[in-house]
């Protein structure tokens, strides 16, 4: 596609934007809503639409070449991803649910689910690629030196006992006998295959007619057959009852979009050095030709400036600070008599902040309590402030000004603009400029007022000032650091060692296989509690895991979330989900399952070292993911007897604090894994994971969409002798692992020779399913009675029995304030 298009899918996301943030950014604030399912309505329209938005950016962003149109792109990009994450957190406050189910909003827009499936940002990967390569080649060499890569060890002489030594003998001897049978058997078929030569030789031309009429019957008969099966198929797609057969290699135009879309990409990173080059030059040049006249025009001005101020008060001003902004407030359209007002009055205000602080707070605790009595908020539920809004506003507003309307036609080849570039450093350079012109004219202020004002000395100011300087005298205590005089390289290569950093598996999210739930509104509407779907899951992790690990702007502006806890039965995919967040945001793995930990790091100062060293290593390494696996253990009730020994219950104490001290700007997410959390204690698991996903077996639609793919990722045909449809109703109950358990057993080397005269069919598959345990209800049953109990499912469970109670607030009680704001 050609640069036209992408610029107008960027200038289409840009207007559906425009009409949003007129919807989110109204000129009077809209009135509280007190039905919850129209402000529900309300938030997840916004939601679906501003996903929209996102694909579109996300597409533009990756194929746009111009450089200076890709960094305005990525701002309003970035913006759009933390507003999605900013809604997805009011939906959960507002239904107390981790799934939401819009199809109701879906349908309303005309979209199809796909439309709202969220895409994961291409350069999360792209743009650092050369540090994934570099990082990946260090681990690769650590884990050579270690020899992972183990020599097969000798098999030690081992002694049998009667009964293994029997069935050893007993196996031998019929292997034997079967030997010499199937000898026996060669030399009868030969015997006959002589015999029946012979009479051929004496059966003259006719029998040679006979066998030619005999090829000819079967011949015809088989390609007959071949032509009506063909001609079946043809008829059954024309009617719209069979898909048509895909093809294995891509068709043309689709070789050809994929070759443009790489050559675009090598475009990008060419046109981007340029662009890097292009500003360097342009800088030096300003500074050299329009930098001397711009340091001369300010310090003309701020020369004026003394002398109005002098003929306007009788003195020469106090210089402003560079706190305050230095010379530039000089430089904003104000009399000097305002601008002497302004900083006495800032002179004033410095020495009693603290105290009028105090003081204005209790006044205005007063002024709270006492429009309490008399001024109450309308209740209702309110949209809460958002932190990209701003930010949104700005990149519209650029784009609006500056590339809406823009000419290219000298720019056909979409390189950078050397007059965009010398707007913005003008901008740096003054700024740059300014701080040197300030120095100087503080001083030359000094001597203007020793001159003119003898009388006067600085010694007072000049206290003041340093009084002034040392407003920041007090200073956070810092965490010690352990490992001060160790390399960061050193520092990774022990963890790797110790098996604390691994290398994740290479899966991607869309290897997650599920299909969306169709029915989670209706299901809702008649006060039935659905199971999510495993897309809905994949949205999840996408939503809390990948989307703000891959980006450090939305990492520190979105709501923050530091763990997060997959809770479901064996074989659900909760190991590949943390796998796949590594992969797509380009993420460290550190392990710290309690099984992994044992005999590593002995003793409480081992145990806060093993901690110093992995956090450390994940911020200065970031993004990073850490894992712990069967993550009840650190939690158990009681901790059974023959674990006792492994200690599981180390990092009880530890994480919780650990914890504490990630902030916005680390990119470091822990991720728990568990099968049995009713063994946990529910108090002490809730207060680290601050969300807790549930993840189901899988149902009808998701296990139709996951026996197709992993057939076919297998090597094996889907034709119509399979029955899909049955097979994926039989196996309700099992999980993905145990589906790709059966699949590779069944398409061994020769099951997939023989596929082209023996299809597969759903029976097959029906034994090996047989002899595995599927989850029960039982078991599902109890792990949702258990997420009734977490904090979220108690929140939901008492909206759903108090509907009518928080719709009819009490009066002028504190209680009706909470639930309006609800």
């Amino acid at each position: 596609m050609s640069h036209s298009t992408y610029n107008k899918l960027w200038a289409d996301a840009q207007a559906e934007l425009s009409d949003l943030l007129i919807q989110e950014i109204p000129v009077q604030p809209p009135r509280p809503e007190k039905d919850r399912v129209v402000f529900f309505q309300r938030l997840a329209t916004l939601y679906v639409r501003y996903i929209q938005i996102f694909r579109q950016l996300e597409e533009a962003y990756d194929l746009v070449v111009h450089p200076q149109k890709r960094r305005v792109i990525r701002e309003v990009l970035d913006g759009v991803i933390g507003r999605v994450l900013e809604l997805k957190n009011e939906m959960v406050e507002k239904e107390f649910s981790e799934y939401h189910y819009m199809d109701d909003v879906i349908q309303d827009l005309k979209l199809t689910p796909e439309d709202i499936e969220i895409p994961i940002p291409r350069y999360f990967i792209g743009e650092r690629s050369k540090v994934l390569q570099e990082r990946g080649k260090m681990l690769s060499n650590i884990l050579e030196l270690m020899e992972v890569v183990e020599k097969p060890k000798p098999v030690g002489v081992r002694a049998l006992n009667l009964e293994e030594a029997i069935k050893i003998i007993q196996v031998s001897e019929r292997a034997r006998q079967g030997r010499l049978r199937a000898k026996f058997m060669r030399e009868i078929q030969r015997d006959e295959e002589r015999q029946r030569r012979a009479k051929d030789r004496d059966m003259g031309t006719a029998a040679i007619d006979s066998a030619a009429v005999r090829i000819q019957k079967v011949w015809k008969g088989y390609m007959q057959r071949k032509r009506t099966k063909k001609e079946r198929d043809e008829e059954m797609i024309f009617l719209g009852m069979a898909m048509e057969p895909k093809p294995n290699k891509p068709c043309a135009a689709t070789a050809a979009t994929q070759a443009n879309e790489a050559r675009r990409r090598v475009k990008q990173a060419e046109y981007e050095e340029d662009y890097q080059k292009a500003i360097i030059a342009v800088t030096d040049k300003l500074r050299e030709i329009e930098g001397p006249d711009m340091r001369e025009t300010m310090k003309d001005q701020i020369r004026q400036w003394f002398i109005e101020c002098h003929d306007a008060t009788g003195s020469f001003p106090d210089y402003p600070e560079e706190e305050d902004g230095g010379s530039s407030i000089i430089f904003a359209e104000k009399t000097p008599q305002q601008l002497r007002e302004e900083l006495a009055a800032k002179e004033e205000d410095d020495p009693g902040k603290k105290a009028k602080g105090k003081e204005e707070k209790k006044e205005k605790g007063k002024k709270e309590k006492g429009k309490g009595g008399e001024e109450e908020e309308e209740p209702g539920l309110k949209m809460l402030p958002s932190a990209f809004l701003l930010e949104l506003e700005v990149g519209e507003k650029t784009f609006r000004e500056v590339w809406e309307n823009r000419s290219e036609s000298k720019n056909l080849g979409q390189r950078h603009e050397a007059e965009l570039i010398k707007e913005n450093k003008r901008k740096e350079i003054e700024v740059e400029i300014r701080q040197q012109v300030d120095e100087l004219m503080r001083q030359e202020l000094v001597n203007w007022k020793l001159a003119v004002d003898k009388d006067k000395g600085g010694k007072a100011k000049g206290n003041a000032k340093k009084k002034k300087g040392s407003k920041s005298g007090k200073k956070k205590k810092k965490d010690k650091d352990l490992t001060v005089d160790r390399t960061l390289e050193s520092l990774y290569q022990e963890l790797v060692e110790q098996g604390l950093l691994k290398q994740g598996d290479n899966v991607t999210l869309q290897e997650y296989l599920g299909d969306y739930s169709y029915l989670g509104t209706t299901l809702r509407q008649t006060d039935i509690e659905p199971m999510p779907s495993l897309s809905d899951v994949r949205q999840v992790i996408t939503l809390y895991g990948i989307l703000p690990l891959g980006s450090q702007v939305v990492h520190e502006k979105a709501p923050l979330v530091k763990a997060i806890l997959l809770a479901g039965p064996a074989g659900v995919g909760k190991k590949m989900l943390v796998h796949a967040i590594c992969k797509e945001t380009g993420a460290n793995l550190f392990d710290l399952s309690p099984l992994n930990l044992v005999g590593k790091y002995p003793g409480k100062s081992g145990l806060a070292m093993m901690l110093h060293m992995v956090f450390k290593v994940a911020r200065l390494m970031q993004p990073s993911v850490v894992w712990i696996g069967n993550a009840e253990k650190m939690f158990y009730k009681k901790v059974p007897k023959e674990e006792k020994e492994l200690d599981p219950k180390r990092l009880k104490k530890d994480l919780p604090k650990v914890l504490k001290s990630i902030k916005g700007e680390d990119r470091v997410l822990v991720v728990g894994t568990t099968q049995d959390p009713l063994s946990a204690d529910l108090k002490s698991l809730c207060k680290v994971y601050s969300k807790i996903v549930l993840i189901p077996r899988p149902d009808y639609a998701s296990r139709y969409v996951m026996w197709k793919e992993l057939i076919k990722k297998n090597g094996g045909d889907v034709t119509l002798a399979l029955d899909l449809s049955s097979l994926a109703k039989i196996s309700d109950g099992y999980t993905q692992g145990h589906m790709v358990q059966v699949v590779r057993g069944i398409l061994t080397d020769r099951r997939l020779q023989q596929l082209p005269k023996r299809p597969l069919t759903a029976a097959e598959f029906v034994v090996p399913l047989a002899k595995i345990d599927p989850v029960f209800q039982d078991e599902e049953e109890a792990l949702k009675s258990w997420y009734a109990k977490t904090p979220l499912g108690k929140k939901r469970a008492k909206a759903a029995s108090g509907k009518e109670e928080e719709e009819v607030p009490a009066k002028g009680g504190k209680d009706a304030k909470k639930k309006g704001k609800k």
